[in-house]
């Protein structure tokens, strides 16, 4: 039902949004060929980005790079990124190779070519440098992993203590402080290699001055380190409670906790996908609730785990304590479900988009966990239903499950204090002479009672060790492993350029040079399995509406020069009304690929295919989604 709730509610439309930063419009635009030299290469994006020291470098047709000016804003426009060029270029084809920091926290790139007067026969090589380090790539996303698992290892596990109140909690101390370890571990190690990610250089950069001291001007950088500061002070004030053995009061305790769970979870909401788009103040807000529900959920699955397995004996846990539990998931699973779909709708926007985008993919991933994760989640809440019942065999098991839902046990009349205090209304003792005179039938004895050592207070029924606790193991078992994938996945996302951003076609700058108008411009990669058999094609489709089209083509081999292939072919299909393949019948120009008389009948996402052959008999067809409007 919830996750049924979940998709019908994430895909209404909505007006547009954004995360991650996504190259909009270029000016000169992509492919283009322009009659005079331009002044500035200017980029606008789908919101504000943060430059780095090298965002911009310019290639010319033989490979050299282009001495420009430092990059800098737009006036005025944070989502506008500009960088100078010489007064005089040559003739020729110049590649642009740019690198940007969305306002998410996630660093972009690509590349661009722009031609003065005539495309270069021989167009220059890829340029040298880098878009990522697969090493420093690695080294972030395994601790921003291990930050996201101890970050909900350690708060589910203060909300289990809190609300659960196991008997004991003594077992929880060491997977709670080597959560709260690796999150401070993982935290460092992300402000280190804060910069090497950012400019896409090898983690020995990390620790130059440079680096550091740019990492703390960025407002990533500076979260990180207000999260380092919370976790480092959370430490010293436990620190000197053990120390000289100070209790606080249950409230302070609890409040203290709360704020420092609020606090972690706003270093993460203030640099996600929240922070940039529409609605930044409600998305963080949402963003902050989802996260804190996911660690009291997932989190105290944990620490539930845990406690089972550390308490083997029916005596040591009360059932209580997995019913509060279940009422904690409950809770929780209903706030995820509330901000997941504000959340998705921000990302997503459209049907289209679900299965259109690497977001809208996995999202459908992580839905599909979550629901495997809900149908765990209702076995372990029939087994707990079902111990309490066990647990005690008189009350309902909604009742049964808290000592504290059960009515009291009625009092003894005899031992009232009522009854206590009216001698009358106390049996006569045989030893009473006074009472022996009475005249009028006789009085039947009523025994002393026998004093003895008074009785235990009662404690709350335990978990009987029978079936259906070996089962409850299992079904919590069962959510733990759930429970991590959806948070990989989850993790994924955040690293995911969301629908809305991905599937917003580029448009042509305001004011842009003469020539060539900007179109849509696409790049596939393509491998036919053979050596020497890679390389992509770039595909221009011009102006990329309903009408008549110009569809240039130009291909590129594995060193990045122009390469010329014995055959062509490209189509595009409308699946949405079944329309296609339609061909586009270009034709080799002596260099590149083209028609200027395609015409594209319908607006709608087509399906570009490009069947690239370099041989005789080794050829590949490879797609890429086309969006065409009116």
């Amino acid at each position: 039902m919830l996750p049924a709730l979940l998709l019908g509610l994430v895909l209404g439309a909505a007006a547009p949004a954004s995360a991650h930063a996504v190259l909009r419009a270029t000016d000169p635009g992509d492919g283009t060929v322009l009659r005079t030299a331009p002044r500035q290469m200017t980029l606008t994006f789908t919101e504000s980005v943060g430059l780095l020291t090298d965002s911009f470098r310019v290639y010319d047709p033989a490979n050299r790079r282009v001495r420009t000016g430092p990059a800098d804003h737009a006036p005025g426009r944070s989502d506008t990124a500009r960088v100078s060029l010489p007064a005089r270029l040559a003739t020729g084809t110049y590649t642009v190779a740019w690198r940007v920091v969305s306002a998410d926290s996630h660093p972009v790139s690509g590349a661009l070519t722009f031609s003065v007067g005539e495309r270069t026969a021989a167009p220059a090589g890829p340029p040298p440098g880098r878009t990522e380090n697969p090493v420093t790539t690695a080294l972030h996303t395994i601790a921003r992993y291990l930050a996201y698992l101890s970050l909900a290892l350690l708060l589910g596990t203060a909300a289990f203590v809190a609300y659960c109140r196991p008997p004991t909690t003594a077992h929880l101390r060491v997977p709670a402080r080597a959560a709260a370890a690796v999150l401070l571990v993982s935290t460092a190690a992300l402000y280190l290699l804060r910069a090497p990610y950012e400019e896409g250089t090898a983690p020995v950069t990390a620790l130059t001055p440079s680096s550091l001291t740019h990492t703390a001007t960025t407002r990533p950088g500076l979260l990180l380190l207000t999260r380092l500061a919370l976790l480092l002070l959370a430490a010293a004030g436990a620190f000197l409670l053990s120390a000289r053995r100070i209790r606080l009061p249950r409230r302070a305790t609890l409040a203290a906790g709360a704020a420092l769970a609020l606090a972690l979870s706003l270093t993460w909401s203030a640099s996600d996908h929240a922070s940039a788009g529409i609605q930044v103040p409600a998305a963080i807000v949402s963003a902050t609730l989802h996260l804190l529900a996911t660690a009291a959920w997932l989190g105290g699955l944990a620490a539930l785990l845990w406690t089972l397995r550390r308490a083997p004996a029916a005596d040591d846990l009360p059932a209580s304590v997995p019913a509060r539990f279940s009422r904690l998931a409950s809770a929780s699973v209903t706030v995820l479900v509330v901000t997941g779909v504000y959340q998705s709708w921000r990302g997503l926007g459209s049907w289209q988009a679900l299965t259109d985008t690497t977001y809208g993919r996995t999202l459908l991933a992580k839905l599909a966990v979550v629901a495997a994760l809900l149908l765990a989640a209702a076995c372990s809440r029939t087994w707990t239903a079902r111990l309490a019942q066990a647990a005690d065999p008189t009350a309902s098991p909604a009742r049964a499950a808290d000592p504290a839902a059960r009515p009291a046990r009625a009092a003894d009349p005899a031992s009232s204090p009522a009854r206590a205090a009216d001698p009358a209304s106390r049996p006569a003792r045989a030893a009473d002479p006074v009472a022996l005179r009475v005249p009028g039938p006789a009085l039947e004895r009523v025994p002393e009672p026998v004093a003895g050592p008074p009785l235990p207070p009662e404690r709350p029924p335990a978990l009987p060790a029978a079936v259906p606790r070996r089962l409850l193991r299992r079904s919590v078992l069962a959510e733990a492993t759930a429970a991590v994938v959806v948070l990989a996945v989850t993790t994924l996302l955040t690293s995911t350029v969301p629908g809305r951003a991905a599937g917003e076609p580029a448009r042509p700058a305001a004011g842009a040079a003469a020539g060539i108008p900007t179109a849509f411009v696409t790049t596939v990669p393509f491998d036919v399995g053979t050596p020497g058999g890679h390389g992509r094609v770039q595909i221009t489709l011009d102006p990329g509406r309903v009408g008549t089209n110009s569809v240039q083509a130009v291909v590129y081999g594995p060193d990045g020069g122009l390469s010329t292939v014995p055959e062509l072919r490209i189509t595009l299909t409308l699946p949405a009304k079944r329309l296609g393949p339609l061909d586009t019948k270009v034709t080799d120009r002596g260099g590149y690929w083209s028609t200027d008389t395609f015409t594209l009948p319908v607006p709608g996402t087509w399906t570009l295919k490009a069947t690239v052959r370099v041989s005789e008999v080794d050829q590949v067809t490879v797609s890429a989604p086309v969006r065409v409007t009116r």
